[in-house]
């Protein structure tokens, strides 16, 4: 009986003690480590792609109240030198997409699980089967994203050329496509548009071209000089390496 009564009150300690619900709350309330990028670095550029509907889901996605790039302070200042080391050659970072709140990784795996849906599979995936999507690694439970020192990026010449303005609906084009070929984007080559799930997209795929090659090693060079780590099957994609929350999956709202 006491043993049973100990272990109960330990439980009890471990529920209720202020570290704990300060940990637990944290996920949910964006905390004055995370900044706006653009208070950051006010010219770049900025083409979120989840707030809007052109993206492998066709939909606006949950927790997307706002077409903002929010990152830890961290990530912000390493981001900033990247800039830096831009701007004198009259080029720019364009970013996608940068803190993901968990309940926008949910949506995604709920987006997956609707096999039936494939109303964006020729742009995003033309020739993935999309019961396959979880097995390949192109959706997952958990993102680092929601870590807040993640971002989706590439790199626009300036002065940088009008935005493709996508009307939901209009017809797509596989996403690896020549450039001229596939969605329009104001940005340098990468041999690919964003969120292209095919291997293509992997960063050091040797079917691309030359110059998408020279592109994305240029990128890549930069963000590894300033702290960031590629995923090596998305060009676009890079993580803090000594990013303040490894453990910690976000899920406040974007506002």
């Amino acid at each position: 009986m006491k043993f049973k009564t100990l272990l109960l009150f330990l439980i009890l300690i471990f529920l209720f003690s202020p570290q704990i619900l300060q940990a637990c709350e944290c996920a949910d309330k964006m905390s004055d480590n995370f900044v706006d990028i653009q208070k950051v670095i006010p010219d770049v550029v900025m083409d979120i792609r989840y707030y809007s509907t052109h993206n492998f889901l066709g939909e606006k996605v949950d927790g997307y109240l706002a077409p903002k790039c929010i990152l830890t302070k961290e990530a912000a200042q390493a981001l900033a030198g990247v800039q830096k080391d831009l701007v004198p050659y009259s080029m720019t970072l364009k970013i996608y997409d940068c803190y993901r709140p968990q309940r926008a990784v949910s949506h995604f795996v709920r987006w997956a699980k609707e096999i039936e849906n494939t109303k964006t599979m020729r742009e995003f995936y033309p020739t993935i089967d999309k019961r396959n999507l979880f097995r390949d690694g192109y959706i997952d439970s958990k993102s680092g994203h929601s870590r807040g020192s993640t971002v989706d990026l590439t790199i626009v010449p300036l002065p940088a050329a009008a935005q493709a303005e996508y009307i939901s609906g209009q017809k797509l084009s596989e996403c690896y496509l020549p450039t001229e070929q596939r969605f329009g984007d104001n940005s340098i080559d990468m041999g690919t548009g964003f969120d292209c799930f095919h291997e293509l997209s992997n960063t050091q795929n040797a079917n691309i071209g030359r110059q998408q090659r020279i592109n994305r090693l240029l990128l890549k060079s930069l963000m590894e000089k300033h702290g960031f780590k590629n995923y090596d099957k998305e060009w676009w994609h890079y993580t803090l390496k000594n990013e303040p929350y490894p453990d910690t999956y976000f899920d406040f709202v974007i506002e």
